[in-house]
């Protein structure tokens, strides 16, 4: 009976162990992938594994420090060997589950040994108390519902920090969560050995007990601030570096598209030349140069023009992207007046009609061949107002909600529209989006004021 005693707390503990490694198993299952027999597998192992180690800890009374390492080498272990995903990523899952559960129950139970040893001290009266048993399996206790339902919350929120991103980016993020985990440990096991926050002077052995708990409750929860703005302060720079690179490289591409349509319109421009040296060489039946002067005019990128819009980049822009639809069989209408020089740059306008435009295209492409598919574009200034609207052909079933995709690239999903949204915001503009009834309107109204403005405070 006394050995059972011994084990008491452990054996009440247990359960809640149980539910605490199915919240990981489901946490783990949201960012991994496995099977429901392994789901099932790591539950029993890691449950089985951490009643081995605390039962053998406590007949043999070794250092708390081994006993701690050898529960995260075995929980990391099965992470590894029954979730399926990149190294990396697992590192990232396992150390975000061990650090949530080591700073949430070191804040618990701190926090509650300082309430019982308050509440014996003012109310029982007794000068310097200590935590009974019983008051010790109730903290265990709690202690592990609270990190089961840290993990819990912490579930839904963490999809960001998971989505697709380089295996590097996870080691990183891992790292210094890894170094949290650790350096708990190591106070776990100082506390073990006596080292604890001394209240200074004489102020008795009560005194220095809430000091040491205090100590707990304020480091857990500072680290626990610091781990969440360090995984979300790393993902907003992630996103905006991607976002960044995207931008560029289509600053890259539209300045290719408008070296190549301004060789294309000098080429026009001496079109009467090159119809007179041709027709030379046709009356002196010099075939030769006359097919090695046509190649080189050929080679020369001569194209049909494009929509005029009072902007050479966009209208190169407009011909690439009409020359798109027209190899999808997508009826093109297009009206559009760039603002004058000294309005919007001329390729914060290529970010809002590239970024829009192959959105369009990809939705009419979702669409089947018997389908009518359209693009209607339409831009124009009024006033001190440049207004931009795009209307596209989509499934009548498809619908527009904001954070969604209908692509099966979820990563590239998101980045166009935030493109735009970040120019309209530029200029202190509007968006508006719509989809029903098989058409989808995306409408834009920016000041030119603000540009102009914005413009002058720069210089």
């Amino acid at each position: 009976m006394k050995q059972l005693l011994d084990y008491a707390d452990i054996l009440i503990a247990a359960p809640f162990d149980l539910g605490y490694l199915c919240m990981a198993d489901k946490f783990c299952k949201q960012y991994l992938e496995t099977s429901k027999k392994n789901e099932l597998v790591f539950i029993v192992l890691s449950f089985s594994g951490r009643l081995i180690l605390n039962i053998a800890n406590r007949q043999y009374t070794g250092p708390y420090i081994l006993y701690a390492m050898l529960c995260n080498i075995l929980f990391t272990g099965f992470v590894f060997i029954l979730f399926r995903s990149g190294w990396e990523k697992k590192v990232l899952a396992a150390s975000v589950l061990m650090v949530t559960a080591r700073l949430a129950e070191n804040f618990c139970g701190s926090f509650l040994a300082c309430l019982a040893l308050f509440f014996r001290h003012t109310v029982q009266k007794i000068p310097e108390p200590f935590i009974g048993e019983w008051e010790s399996w109730l903290i265990i206790c709690a202690c592990y519902c609270f990190r089961t339902y840290a993990v819990y919350r912490m579930m839904g929120r963490l999809e960001p920090v998971f989505e697709s991103k380089p295996g590097r980016w996870y080691a990183t993020l891992a790292i210094p969560l890894l170094v949290i985990v650790i350096v708990f440990d190591v106070i776990a096991w100082g506390a073990c050995h006596g080292i604890m926050v001394r209240s200074g002077g004489n102020m008795g052995l009560y005194y220095d007990q809430i000091f040491s708990h205090a100590e707990f409750v304020l480091l857990s929860l500072l680290l626990m601030v610091a781990a969440g703005f360090y995984m979300f302060g790393m993902h907003r720079i992630y996103a905006e570096q991607e976002k960044s690179g995207w931008y560029h490289s289509q600053i890259a591409v539209y300045k290719m598209l408008a070296e190549q349509y301004r060789q294309s319109e000098g080429l026009r421009h001496d079109m009467k030349n090159h119809i007179i040296a041709l027709s030379v060489l046709s009356r002196n039946r010099e075939w030769e140069k006359l097919d090695n002067y046509l190649k080189n005019v050929e080679n020369s990128g001569l194209e049909p023009g494009g929509d005029t819009t009072g902007s050479s980049v966009v209208d190169a822009l407009l011909y690439q992207k009409k020359k798109a639809a027209g190899e999808r069989a997508i009826q093109w209408e297009c009206d559009v007046q760039a603002p004058k020089e000294g309005g919007i740059n001329e390729f914060d306008l290529c970010v809002l009609f590239g970024n829009i435009l192959d959105n369009a295209i990809e939705a009419c492409e979702r669409l089947r061949c018997d389908e009518y598919r359209f693009i209607h574009i339409q831009a124009r200034t009024v006033k001190q107002c440049f207004l931009l609207e795009v209307k596209n052909s989509i499934a009548r079933t498809e619908t527009y909600t904001k954070g969604t995709t209908n692509k099966e690239n979820s990563k590239e999903h998101g980045i166009g529209l935030r493109n735009v949204s970040d120019v309209v915001n530029k200029y202190n503009g509007v968006i508006k989006i719509e989809a029903e009834k098989g058409t989808f309107v995306i409408s834009i109204l920016m000041s030119l004021d603000y540009a102009v403005h914005d413009v002058k405070t720069a210089v």
